[in-house]
């Protein structure tokens, strides 16, 4: 399930933005199809131009029933109903999404206890390191979550030790049951005041299963993004 609202608050309108010959939710929406990983892949927006886009291409789309805080909340609506054991939770803003890390993903839940698992890339550049825009996690020696932070975590006190810094990237698994309960769940203090959603999953005792994956390309948040994805691309 791909969640695109229209309305972004850094870069309003972005998934309608041109990326090549497509726009940013029709390459993304066709980049997930072409994974061949999953019985079906459905666009769950609030808008009827996103809805149209998909719609008029011959793609799968529905229409958001409620307002939603976040891109879990708006995926859960639409899965409750369905029949399904697992949820993936593409971001509409991730053009370059590829079937290598999804597959990875998707690999994690052969491990039963995992309940909800997401994926991170290595950052290397400072000036990415140092960015609010780029969330931050640190995980624990069995790659579980142990937070997510636009600041820098971990904090480098000791200007010598090796450390790694990892990006989350966007991109969730759960189980159904799982992000059902997350909709249940209150917004927490955490999430609230980092704006990340997955905090919640972490302040409600869930830990969420990372798995490292090469270069996932440019997850678009701001105009400069999008230039960045047209250079990629």
């Amino acid at each position: 399930m791909i969640p695109a609202r229209y309305a972004a608050t850094r870069f309003p309108g972005k998934l309608m933005q041109q990326l090549g010959e497509k726009t940013v939710i029709r390459q993304t929406y066709d980049a997930t199809v072409a994974t061949g990983l999953f019985d079906d892949v459905i666009v769950v927006t609030d808008s009827p131009i996103i809805f149209t886009e998909i719609d008029s291409n011959g793609g799968k789309a529905i229409m958001s029933q409620k307002e939603h805080e976040s891109g879990s909340d708006r995926i859960a609506e639409a899965a409750e109903g369905l029949n399904v054991d697992i949820i993936v939770n593409v971001q509409g803003d991730t053009p370059f999404v590829k079937k290598d890390p999804l597959e990875k993903l998707l690999n994690l839940f052969s491990d039963p206890s995992v309940r909800v698992a997401s994926l991170m890339q290595v950052l290397t550049r400072p000036s990415e390191i140092n960015d609010p825009n780029f969330v931050k996690v640190a995980v624990d020696k069995h790659m579980n979550s142990l937070f997510f932070s636009r600041s820098v975590i971990p904090y480098p006190r000791d200007k010598d030790a090796c450390v790694i810094y990892y990006e989350h990237i966007g991109v969730y698994a759960f189980r159904k049951e799982a992000l059902l309960d997350f909709t249940h769940w209150p917004v927490t203090p955490l999430e609230a005041a980092e704006k990340i959603e997955c905090l919640r999953y972490l302040e409600n005792g869930v830990r969420l299963r990372m798995a490292v994956v090469d270069y996932m390309g440019v997850e678009i948040d701001t105009p400069e993004d999008l230039q960045r994805a047209v250079d990629l691309l």
